[in-house]
């Protein structure tokens, strides 16, 4: 597995590959994606290297964290592309499973966001998304055994519910943050950035122009949750988002706060035509979920 991209479809091959390294005393990386990849993606690669010796990316399309009328069947895909931008990063594993491997019965157990955290922000408005999201990544854990998995700052929810999952039920990986990789005009990177036409994507920077402002303010010296997040919902909507969520919130449990403080998270998202897309920063200095530690 040294050199060329090694391509594995099934459960069964991907173990083999795991008692290998195992063998060899050899670490495991581990980079889940849905496939369409972008330099996001591809940073996240680049922090799995720093850390183990062996680097997999997964390239699986989950139909567990759709909900009803989203965009499963639409999901931007290109299998040859995503191959050859993962062996010119240096991956040296991709796995790429079907449904009937990944869910090979009916799935009747789930893995459960807890609600505090797992019914606010988008899962709030996708209600079954973050079940479907902790099942696979679970799942996935299981299959790939990775010593170290790395996850991308932008889905920042995700992110705190997959380290309470890991801490909670005892799961032998460390979690890695990567952060968000923005195009040149500041949008923040996403597979979903393909739906939007050249004169949509002036809107789409509404996004993070909103945020700019908002950490703006609060260098300032403004400290009102409410203020700020009706500065960002007004920059979004002048800028031709439909706004679905603008808020401030705790940076490791999502809860709403009153007055922000520099390690509070300003997440937003909203539509640009049918493309729903999210961002968030911190307003200043960093959090708890930068640590190492799970």
């Amino acid at each position: 597995m040294s050199g060329a991209l090694q391509t594995v479809h099934s459960v069964s091959e991907m173990r083999r590959v795991r008692e290998a390294a195992t063998a060899t005393r050899r670490t495991i990386g581990f980079v889940p994606t849905m496939g369409y990849l972008h330099e996001g993606h591809l940073s996240l690669v680049d922090v799995a290297r720093r850390h183990v010796d062996l680097v997999a990316l997964s390239i699986y399309v989950n139909p567990a964290q759709f909900g009803a009328g989203e965009d499963l069947d639409a999901y931007p895909r290109d299998l040859e592309r995503d191959l050859e931008l993962a062996a010119g990063r240096g991956v040296d594993l991709a796995f790429v499973p079907s449904d009937g491997d990944v869910y090979p019965e009916p799935q009747t157990i789930w893995v459960e966001p807890p609600e505090d955290v797992g019914r606010r922000l988008c899962g709030e408005r996708r209600p079954a998304h973050f079940r479907g999201v902790l099942t696979v990544v679970a799942k996935l854990f299981g299959m790939v055994q990775p010593d170290v998995a790395v996850f991308g700052r932008k889905d920042y929810q995700q992110a705190v519910l997959i380290r309470r999952m890991v801490r909670e039920l005892d799961m032998p990986v460390r979690i890695e943050l990567a952060p968000i990789v923005r195009e040149a005009g500041g949008l923040a990177m996403s597979s979903r950035n393909a739906y939007l036409t050249a004169e949509q994507r002036p809107a789409a920077l509404g996004l993070s122009g909103a945020l700019r402002a908002v950490r703006e303010a609060f260098e300032r010296g403004e400290r009102s949750a409410e203020v700020l997040r009706q500065r960002a919902r007004g920059l979004m909507e002048e800028a031709g988002v439909r706004v679905d969520y603008a808020e401030v919130v705790e940076a490791n449990d999502l809860s709403p706060v009153v007055e922000a403080q520099p390690a509070s998270v300003c997440a937003v998202a909203g539509y640009v035509g049918t493309t729903r897309l999210i961002d968030n920063a911190l307003l200043a200095g960093s959090s708890s979920l930068d640590d190492s530690g799970a």
